[in-house]
């Protein structure tokens, strides 16, 4: 009697298993943005702590490295 509850909780627990939902994967839907981009974002409240933002993409100016020997 007890191996027949043992395999039929094991027949159970597979049965359950098999029907598990996919893994949930966190993937960021929008590709992070070229090395030469940058945004200036302007941000005003809104009703009730609520934000509103407006950016707007511009090129970014090269950065400069002064090297010098001493």
């Amino acid at each position: 009697m007890r191996g027949l509850t043992l395999t039929v909780a094991l027949l159970l627990a597979a049965s359950a298993g098999a029907c598990a939902p996919n893994p949930i994967v966190a993937r960021d839907p929008v590709p992070a943005p070229e090395p030469g981009l940058g945004y200036i974002c302007d941000s005003q409240p809104f009703v009730l702590n609520a934000v509103r933002t407006n950016c707007q993409p511009v090129q970014r100016e090269p950065q400069v490295v002064l090297r010098a020997k001493g």
